[in-house]
């Protein structure tokens, strides 16, 4: 009885420990700017944790957008934990990216109502990357972690705290 109780108690601390994600990515920040339509405009940061912090600009909840939002102040800063299933799809779409590979800059600034991009990462062992990409079409993988992030805006909860 004594060693069922033992392998069960070992069963369920290995169990709790393998929930816990050990990330090669110390903090993840995607940020969105205007553009001369109805862009959103935020910045989300997420931590290994999954915790996040979501700064909402503006056209981030509008489902009928007007340039009347412009006027309004900015909606605000939320918080929130990115589900899991959520976080282990961004882990896999940043391993897909083969991010130190990447460029700093993509895009071509001879069009002007394009919004840019900014993927910015710290990685565990101490190195970051930036990237900058105008109209956010750098390639078909940035394109994907660029839509995830603009659907975290809407598919997590988030609790407004400023």
């Amino acid at each position: 009885m004594k060693y069922i109780l033992s392998f069960c108690a070992l069963v369920l601390i290995f169990s709790c420990t393998s929930q816990k994600v050990n990330s090669k990515y110390s903090t993840v920040e995607y940020e969105a700017t205007p553009c001369f339509g109805f862009c959103p405009v935020f910045k989300m940061t997420i931590q290994p944790d999954r915790t996040a912090v979501f700064e909402a600009e503006h056209f981030n909840f509008s489902e009928k957008p007007s340039k009347d939002e412009f006027s309004n102040p900015r909606k605000g800063t939320f918080t929130g934990t990115i589900k899991e299933e959520d976080y282990h799809t961004l882990l896999k779409l940043l391993d897909g990216l083969e991010v130190k590979n990447l460029k700093d800059k993509y895009g071509e600034k001879n069009i002007t109502d394009l919004s840019t991009s900014y993927l910015r990462i710290n990685f565990s062992d101490g190195t970051s990357k930036n990237i900058q990409d105008y109209g956010k079409r750098g390639n078909e993988k940035l394109s994907k972690v660029y839509h995830f992030f603009e659907d975290l805006r809407k598919n997590q909860h988030w609790t407004k705290v400023k």
